[in-house]
């Protein structure tokens, strides 16, 4: 691929995120959603983000990520749920992590 269509591909690309963007604000008002719909979009976000997290946490690639790992993000899961700082809940996920896998916990 040379630097045209790269530039050109670029540029499709960007416009077409933002035609996206920017129909959202626009159609809100246009578009009505049954109160079921808007239910069901707000759930399959949930849905979706705990998937992202759960295959994030448990895979490395196309293998396990071992136990450490999952025990982190769970820990940091929890501190998340009880409310507790960011920086509290970042650190406590990584140092459980680093502190199993440096016990031989992979």
């Amino acid at each position: 691929m040379d630097t045209a269509e790269l530039m050109i591909a670029t540029l499709v690309l960007a416009a077409g995120t933002f035609a996206f963007r920017f129909a959202g604000p626009v159609l809100r008002t246009r578009v009505r959603l049954s109160p079921r719909a808007e239910r069901l979009m707000k759930l399959a976000a949930v849905v979706l983000l705990a998937a992202l997290v759960a295959t994030s946490a448990l895979t490395k690639g196309h293998d396990f990520a071992g136990f450490a790992r999952p025990a982190g993000v769970l820990v940091g899961g929890v501190l998340a749920w009880r409310k507790a700082p960011f920086v509290l809940v970042v650190v406590a996920a990584a140092a459980t992590a680093a502190l199993l896998r440096l016990a031989g916990v992979p």
